[in-house]
């Protein structure tokens, strides 16, 4: 007898994101659907705008990914106006961006991601000396792991267990069988997870250095940067490159050590391999660290083929909302994209609570619309963006900022070149990318600083003829992989606006043709030990490190709604 669990919300994510699966009387999962349950709306606000605002605004999609979409907004602009920025603007958009990815990378892992992996309550029956002696497996030089330090963690975390409540490690489910770790390892990772809480502060604030503030930065403009005294400023240049190494430090003797052991761990536990979901990779240049250098490279890779990588086509890129809460299903380009709401709601169906008995509760319309996330798809076909479609593609092009890395992971952990398609292989590139960026992003810096010798020009003029009708776009990758803004300027105004986010792409509902993103496909065939304590389904979603962004629509878990909200666009 087929049994439907739901996940809602999914925790640990910015966003509103809802699972049901459908299990077989083996607990295998055998239907999968994923949908956000609030609306973005950002599109429509910046109609009717001056363009030189969208990126203050589309900034607000997300208080996660800030810089992403400030930078998207604004660099939208410059497509459509032919407006290019000084290279002093473009490597200091570098430098924050780099504070953007390790800031989210290593926050996805320790403090929303690590609890699927590490079982910390087990850390309190470790070893310390053990513990010690084992981080040494990992790296020559441990990062907060000496027996004392340890010692320290693990009395913190008996403190929080006497009490009765585990504060921020409340509400996991504990003594899964699907966790590998062993006590030691945990309480290595538990000591990781504290000092990243120290850590991402200091990245937080390598961001602020140029961006006056974090998160929700300022000093992007159509044109270049407004950041001129920070650039011109000693003392704030070497502030930003000393804390941006600390960082760096951390990333190399913590957060890589700790994805090295998680991958031998974890090598032969079924629940996180040979689930990659969509086998179809997207990924799109980013990090210019000289005037025609960058450190990744765009990129389509299909059916999971990596001895063929196709150039991307812009052209071939749709949305469809044939399952999606809005009006106009027909498969549209983000130029002509349509976002006017549709809200149908959920339907009266059953679910299993948390104690594994059927109830009457409200559902996924299945055959319906379910989702406020469009259907966005590449020659009609569903693809998977993030760390580990940029990682994979790159590896195939042969970068050699990449390939070195790849392959010391692979040898360090023992694993072969296609666990990489799984949800340890997600978890994994994610790091990777992390370890590349913190290597390489200061030579942006160094670049800059040579610039900045013979040139202090950090933006051009704002220039546009309000008789004419433009159309631009922003395309690249950014911390949960392939963001693109694309808009249409008439009469000195936005006219249109359209976001296709990341987790557009892979939390996408069914598409017209049946097929969904892949959320929903990694799902697909996944056994869950206990129907009661899916951490599975947690740990697969969570290894996309999902944004499902802001809305103007809200619902309660029963389907009610608790407020609208109309938009002026006029004001």
């Amino acid at each position: 007898m087929s049994q439907r669990i739901t996940v809602d919300p999914i925790t640990r994510i910015e966003g509103h994101l809802r699972v049901e699966v459908v299990v077989d009387e083996n607990n295998v999962v055998k239907e999968a659907y994923a949908g956000s349950t609030l609306w973005r709306g950002i599109e429509t606000i910046v109609k009717g705008r001056d363009p030189r605002d969208a990126g203050f605004m589309t900034q607000r999609i997300c208080g996660v990914c800030t810089f992403s979409h400030y930078k998207a907004g604004i660099v939208a602009v410059e497509n459509a106006l032919g407006i290019t920025p000084p290279l002093n603007a473009l490597l200091t958009r570098t430098l924050m961006n780099a504070a953007l990815f390790l800031h989210d990378h290593i926050v996805h892992f320790y403090q929303l991601h690590g609890l699927d992996w590490a079982d910390v309550v087990s850390a309190l029956s470790a070893d310390v000396k053990k513990a010690s002696d084992e981080a040494f497996k990992y790296t020559p030089n441990p990062y907060a792991t000496g027996a004392d330090k340890l010692l320290e963690v693990q009395q913190r975390l008996k403190a929080f267990v006497d009490k009765g409540n585990l504060g921020p490690f409340a509400n996991a489910y504990y003594g899964h069988p699907t966790y590998r770790l062993t006590p030691e390892q945990n309480l290595i990772v538990l000591s990781h997870y504290l000092e990243c809480l120290r850590i991402q502060r200091i990245i937080a604030q390598c961001m602020a250095i140029f961006g006056a503030k974090n998160p929700h930065p300022q000093s992007l403009t159509v044109g270049g940067v407004t950041c001129v005294m920070d650039l011109l400023s000693p003392s704030r240049m070497g502030e930003y490159m000393e804390k941006f190494k600390e960082v760096q430090d951390f990333v190399n003797r913590a957060y890589y050590p700790d994805l090295v052991m998680a991958g031998k761990a974890y090598a032969n536990e079924a629940s996180v391999l040979n689930d990659i979901g969509v086998n179809n990779l997207y990924t799109f240049q980013e990090f210019q660290l000289g005037k025609n250098e960058w450190l990744f490279e765009s990129g389509i890779i299909k059916n999971g083929d990596i001895s063929k990588v196709y150039e991307v086509e812009e052209d071939k890129i749709t949305e469809e909302a044939t399952h999606s809460w809005y009006k106009d299903n027909e498969a549209l380009h983000p130029y002509d994209g349509k976002t006017n709401p549709n809200y149908t709601g959920l339907v009266e169906g059953e679910s299993i609570d948390h104690h594994g008995k059927n109830v009457t509760s409200k559902v996924f319309d299945t055959k319906g619309k379910y989702s406020w996330i469009k259907a966005p798809r590449y020659e009609g076909n569903p693809m998977q963006v993030g760390p580990l479609a940029n990682i994979v593609v790159n590896y195939a092009k042969g970068n050699k900022n990449v390939v070195p890395v790849v392959d010391e992971f692979l040898k360090e952990t023992g694993l072969p070149l296609n666990a990489v398609f799984s949800t340890l292989g997600r978890t994994a590139a994610r790091c990777i990318e992390a370890k590349i960026v913190a290597n390489n992003a200061l030579r942006a810096f160094n670049n800059l600083v040579e610039n900045l010798k013979v040139d202090e020009s950090t933006c051009a003029p704002y220039v546009i003829d309000n008789t004419k009708e433009y159309k631009g776009r922003y395309m690249g990758h950014v911390p949960r992989g392939t963001l693109s803004h694309w808009c249409r300027i008439k009469n000195g105004v936005i006219e249109n606006w359209q976001a296709v986010v990341p987790s557009t792409w892979n939390a996408s509902p069914k598409d017209a043709n049946g097929i969904g993103g892949s959320y929903e496909q990694c799902l697909i065939g996944l056994k869950i030990a206990d129907v009661k304590q899916p951490l599975e389904i947690i740990r697969k979603i969570h290894s996309y490190d999902p944004c499902i962004a802001c809305a103007v629509h809200v619902m309660d878990t029963k389907g009610n709604n608790l407020s609208e909200y109309k938009v002026n666009v006029n004001l």
